[in-house]
């Protein structure tokens, strides 16, 4: 069992991140710090503020530059490869098979599988999105602040359970965040972006708690069942994933929410045959009976449209 101190943590993100002083981030965005400074009292730009210092990652602006681009009328859509990005999933990937609709998914994140969703290489995107709010759409809202996804309906997929998985019998009686802290357990978390990720975010907030007080394993877990694999192993005490998740591998879950877990699909892709062989799939019964039997869904309005513009 391996427990990296939070600081080795920081240290190797900071590796990976680049970050861009204030004239670093004109030079890089080619506009006059002045401007840069608008954006910021604006808030209207990615940055965080270190001992009075502004600071850029510049993977966040290389995000914001794709979320705000504007594409002229007449020129022709990128074609989408066939391939459903973002959260994973384990209904998502049995439909995506048994469906018939020969399309690819990609397990990278909420976040990340958005911004390659709005570049417009892909024909559709899950995700799941928390804030720091209880109230609101996250799913809609995310998309309706974004004039890129102009194009885009979000189609419900389904309701999903989020819990923390624990090893059988949750022999640290954990309940909530505080627990976690309290017992000192060593807990397994998702890649940054990610909705898990981003439930936890929202978790640490409300409970007046910080990441730093988290006794964080390593590495980092790219999707729930990589999180069950790590408690199972012994290396972690818990993580946040779905029920399905750990009734799979045999783990004991404590209920959290439930939350939407939709996809976002370009109008152009929408009534082509790869999307509509999975969205008719997810209307039969045999799709509601492998929810049934993975345990943690609601799919009662699965396929119907949550959002359009």
């Amino acid at each position: 069992m391996l427990l990296i101190p939070r600081s080795k943590i920081d240290h190797a993100c900071a590796d990976k991140m680049r970050l861009l002083t204030t004239s670093e981030a004109a030079e890089y965005l080619r506009l006059k710090e002045r401007k840069v400074y608008e954006l910021i009292a604006e808030q209207a730009i990615p940055c965080t503020k270190v001992t009075g210092k502004w600071l850029f990652p510049q993977d966040e602006l290389d995000r914001w530059l794709t979320f705000n681009l504007f594409r002229p009328k007449d020129l022709p859509p990128r074609e989408p490869m066939p391939i459903v990005a973002g959260s994973h999933d384990p209904l998502l990937e049995w439909a995506l098979r048994e469906s018939g609709s020969s399309l690819a998914s990609l397990a990278e994140g909420s976040e990340a599988g958005l911004a390659r969703f709005a570049d417009g290489g892909l024909v559709a995107c899950a995700i799941h999105f928390h804030t720091l709010k209880d109230d609101g759409d996250p799913n809609i809202e995310t998309l309706q602040r974004h004039s890129s996804f102009h194009d885009t309906v979000l189609i419900a997929f389904a309701r999903r359970e989020q819990g923390f998985v624990v090893a059988p019998g949750n022999p640290l009686q954990i309940e909530s965040l505080h627990d976690v802290v309290a017992r000192r357990a060593q807990m397994a978390v998702r890649p940054k972006g990610a909705g898990a990720q981003l439930l936890l975010e929202s978790l640490l907030h409300k409970a007046g708690l910080n990441s730093e007080q988290l006794s964080v394993v390593s590495p980092i877990c790219p999707t729930g069942p990589d999180i069950a694999q790590a408690i199972n192993a012994g290396r972690a005490d818990c993580g946040i994933a779905v029920r399905c998740v750990a009734q799979a591998a045999r783990l004991d879950f404590v209920p959290i929410t439930w939350e939407r877990f939709d996809l976002a699909i370009r109008y152009r892709c929408y009534f082509q045959p790869p999307l509509q062989a999975l969205l008719n799939f997810m209307r039969t019964p045999a799709f509601v009976q492998r929810a049934g039997e993975l345990g943690g869904y609601d799919v009662s309005d699965s396929g119907g449209v949550r959002w359009a513009p």
